[in-house]
């Protein structure tokens, strides 16, 4: 299909909207995901709000980096069949949709607090200096797309006012720098096997042993900042009920299972979700579009899923 709104759609990028997910992350984890103060709209709908927004933000930033590689995409052996570097899209057509889309961005931000705005401003204002300058450099490439994450996480914990747990944020920047990393690692090895100049300069300061370097660190990083963060975590609703309805089981357990630190549970997925995708990235060189693998790859599925039900159940039973 070649009509414009389906093209528009294209460059839109739905499945990249799954990293706008991550708004939802202080919400979930502070335990008032079901939260509403009286005469306010509930947190969760607040939040989604808040969803909708970045992915009318995240679509005009992809507009704008297709815009900003509309020549190196054209010797990229995929990126060359976006609509923009194919010549499908015509330029004044995504020129006018960016601006539009901003448009739409600043006009539902309105009614949200004022640091949701500054950090909407702050996340578009990174985007644009990453698509324009920082992507070419090494280093400064993967700390941008792990400040994108970060500046998600925040967004959905100010738009209601809520804390975050330190090792909690440490957490979200090991990820982001482990899928950064795993993306450069297999653009890297698609280039070098499609025996294509590398389109990105970036790519060009990156030696294999660095990225394997890279990658071991933040891999490490991401299971055991995971770790610290639910040692320390207490999910007293969970206890506290099986307490209150099952007094007798509650003593007839050990004292090894009376732990209010329920979250530990979790982290058995957290660590085979680390080595499969370690395994995707060495072994079939699946890194550069980790939204794909989340949505193609069974066992990756299966085990996201399995822990976001386990994460929920134990901390609002």
């Amino acid at each position: 299909m070649n009509s414009i709104p389906f093209l528009l759609l294209k460059s839109f990028r739905p499945k990249q909207w799954l990293k706008n997910l991550a708004i939802y992350a202080a919400l979930i984890f502070s335990g008032f995901l079901f939260h509403q103060e009286a005469g306010q709209t509930p947190y969760f709908i607040t939040v989604t709000y808040a969803f909708f927004i970045f992915c009318f933000l995240t679509s005009s930033i992809y507009l704008i980096n297709d815009l900003f590689d509309i020549e190196s995409d054209r010797k990229h052996p995929f990126k060359k069949n976006r609509p923009l570097a194919s010549g499908k899209l015509p330029i004044p057509i995504a020129v006018f949709s960016v601006v539009t889309g901003l448009a739409i961005v600043f006009l539902l931000s309105l009614s949200l607090p004022s640091f949701f705005k500054i950090l909407i401003f702050a996340y578009l204002l990174l985007q644009i200096l990453y698509s324009s300058k920082l992507k070419q450099y090494a280093i400064f490439d993967i700390i941008s797309i792990a400040l994108s994450f970060l500046i998600r996480v925040y967004a959905g914990a100010v738009v209601v006012n809520l804390h975050m747990n330190v090792w909690f944020l440490l957490t979200v920047i090991s990820v982001s720098l482990f899928m950064a990393v795993g993306k450069r690692q297999s653009e890297r090895t698609l280039l070098s096997n499609s025996h294509v100049e590398f389109a990105r300069q970036s790519l060009k300061k990156y030696s294999q042993r660095l990225l394997d370097q890279y990658t071991a660190v933040f891999a490490t990083s991401t299971w055991l900042t995971y770790a610290i963060f639910t040692f320390q975590s207490y999910t007293v609703q969970g206890v506290n009920l099986l307490y209150e309805k099952f007094p007798t089981l509650y003593f007839i357990l050990p004292k090894t299972l009376q732990s209010q630190k329920l979250l530990m549970l979790t982290l058995p997925f957290v660590i085979f979700g680390v080595m499969r995708y370690l395994q995707l990235i060495y072994e079939e060189n699946k890194g550069e579009a980790p939204e794909d693998i989340l949505l193609k790859d069974k066992p990756l599925l299966v085990t996201v899923f399995l822990w976001f039900i386990l994460v929920i159940f134990l901390i609002y039973a």
